[in-house]
Order: structure tokens, then sequence, then C-alpha cells
């Protein structure tokens, strides 16, 4: 079994799918939109793995986004060597991206940085 996709809403759906394919170098579908509802999205593909769907739709409401707090946290991104991640994250960085945590080796044997990104939403980088 694997992860189809995630889903993601946002208030400015350009801004970011241009995060990802920006940074992440995500491919992207042709814009969706439903006339009715007002909901829109696009499906993001990177080399390998499940998908993500970034999603618009009038009147969705503001969640808060604490970093200590239940449901989803962050999305994390496998770069594929720590070079990568160390330079994507000074990159993010310059960029005006805070950066959370990292570089770093986690108490677990990861090598990762978190970064606020996409609405106050968490990306994590891994090796």
């Amino acid at each position: 079994m694997t992860i189809e996709h995630i889903a993601l809403y946002v208030k400015d759906l350009e801004a970011a799918r241009d995060f990802f394919q920006r940074y992440l170098d995500a491919s992207s579908n042709e814009l969706y939109r439903n006339p009715e509802t007002g909901f829109s999205s696009y499906f993001l593909s990177f080399d390998a793995g499940a998908r993500l769907e970034l999603m618009s739709r009038p009147g969705t409401e503001e969640q808060s986004l604490a970093l200590a707090r239940t449901g989803y946290i962050h999305v994390a991104f496998r770069l594929g060597s720590a070079e990568k991640v160390d330079e994507l994250t000074a990159r993010l960085k310059a960029d005006g991206y805070p950066v959370v945590s990292g570089p770093r080796t986690t108490g677990d044997g990861y090598y990762e940085s978190c970064v606020i990104a996409v609405e106050g939403n968490q990306i994590e980088l891994t090796v």
C-alpha cells in the first residue's frame, strides 16, 4: 500500500504551486475549477512518491498553525543528501522563509531541517 496523495487547503493557490515548483521541482497539472462551488485545485507530482494536491475554496476556515498541535504537522521531502538539505535550507532562509530547526542530525538519526513556508505550514527537508 502507498499514499497516493496528500491535500492542503491554501488561500493563494498560485503562490503555493509556485513554491513547490521553484524549490522542490514539482510538476503541476492544469488548474481544475468547479464553477458551482468555487473549488480549485492543482495536483503536484515529484520524482517519486505521493502527489500533493493544493486546494482552494471560498469560505475555508483558518486554523491554528502552532508547531505543537494535534493533526498533520509537516510534509517531508527526501532530497537525497545532506549537502542538498544544507543548500536548500540556506536558499529558503535567504529568501525569507523561517528555519525552525536544523539542518541537524536528530536523536533518531535523521539529517533534516524544518522551514515554515506555504502560508505558515511546516516543510521538512531530509536526506
